[in-house]
Formats: C-alpha cells, sequence, structure tokens
C-alpha cells in the first residue's frame, strides 16, 4: 500500500508519515523531494535549471518510478509525504500508483488562521531566523492550496481535517482509515 499525505505546507505532513511509519510494520517513509533536491543539483549550472521541480517531468516520472519500485522492493507500506497542487501533476503521478500495490491519498486540511499561527510558530533552522523566514514564507502560500483543495483535492482523497487535533489524533484519524482493510500496524493489531 502507497499512503500518499497530500496537504497545505505546514499541516503536518512529515508529523503524520514518522507517526505511520512508527506504527506500521515493514513501513518505509520516501520522501520526493529528495528527488526534486537531486534534479536541482544536477541542473543547476544548466540552461533548464528549475525553479520549481514539480513543473519537470523528470521528476514526475522519477517519482513514480522511485515509489512504485520501493512499494515492489520492501513489499511493504510506502508513505509519502508530499503536497502536490497542480491536479495535472497529481493525475500524472497518481495514475500508476494507484494501480499495484495500490495508492491510499490523504489530504490533511487546517483552517487558514490554524495554518497561519503554525507556520508562524515554525523554526525550521534554530538559531538561523533568515533560514526559517524563508521557510515560513514557502509555506504561507496557502492560497495556492486553498485554490487545489476547492478545485480537486478534497474531492480526490481522504480528508482529516487537522484544525483542532493533535498530532495524535491525526494519526489515530489515518489509521482508522487505513486499518480496517488494509494495513496491520507494529504489534499486529487491526481494530
Amino acid at each position: 500500500m502507497i499512503i500518499w499525505i497530500n496537504g497545505a505546507f505546514g499541516s503536518g505532513k512529515s508529523t503524520l508519515a514518522a507517526g505511520l511509519h512508527g506504527a506500521l510494520a515493514g513501513s518505509v517513509v520516501a520522501d520526493p523531494e529528495e528527488i526534486g533536491d537531486l534534479l536541482r543539483r544536477t541542473l543547476n549550472e544548466h540552461l533548464g535549471k528549475l525553479r520549481d521541480y514539480q513543473d519537470s517531468p523528470a521528476w514526475r516520472r522519477l517519482t513514480t518510478a522511485y515509489i512504485g519500485e520501493v512499494a515492489e522492493y520492501t513489499g511493504g507500506h510506502v508513505i509519502v509525504p508530499m503536497t502536490v497542487l497542480n491536479p495535472a501533476y497529481a493525475a500524472e503521478t497518481f495514475a500508476p500508483l494507484r494501480l499495484s500495490p495500490g495508492l491510499v491519498h490523504l489530504v490533511l486540511h487546517v483552517d487558514p488562521d490554524g495554518l497561519r499561527a503554525r507556520i508562524d510558530a515554525s523554526e525550521e533552522y534554530p538559531g538561523d531566523e533568515a533560514r526559517s523566514e524563508a521557510v515560513r514564507a514557502h509555506r504561507r502560500r496557502a492560497a495556492d492550496y486553498a485554490a487545489a483543495a476547492a478545485a480537486w483535492m478534497h474531492a480526490d482523497a481522504h480528508l482529516i481535517d487537522t484544525s483542532a487535533l493533535t498530532p495524535e489524533a491525526v494519526l489515530d484519524a489515518a489509521l482508522t482509515r487505513l486499518l480496517p482493510t488494509h494495513l496491520a500496524t507494529a504489534d499486529g493489531v487491526r481494530p
């Protein structure tokens, strides 16, 4: 099973991925951002230098191949924490993954005020306010998420509204969605 965790920047995707990894036996976390970083470094001095690696068809093809190969190799659950806002990019990336071993698309939603508060409170680089603010500025692109949520994302996925939930409650909500039909926890227990 491939569990793609989508949502706004700062919605808790990495936290949920870590929680699922701890709860699901044999799972791995595969972050497509690493593929984007690799492409960005590789093409840094090239005319085809990337501003947003998701705009590159290579990123989408490599991500699909990477996730699919990891799923086949491990035989376990692959947890993918990655925001994809463009519906065409999501369709291109998700279509092959929906076939086998299957894809569960989760979207973490946070109300705009709560999201803004989470972003403003984050400190990605302790002691380096300039770098932390650069990350916060990127995450404040909440309007991009809101447009995608309204246009396609919420209809395409299982939505978890994290606005008033603790990380533990978000994990419980995700496991409730996943466990009944698909997965076992690390201790082998199903609800």
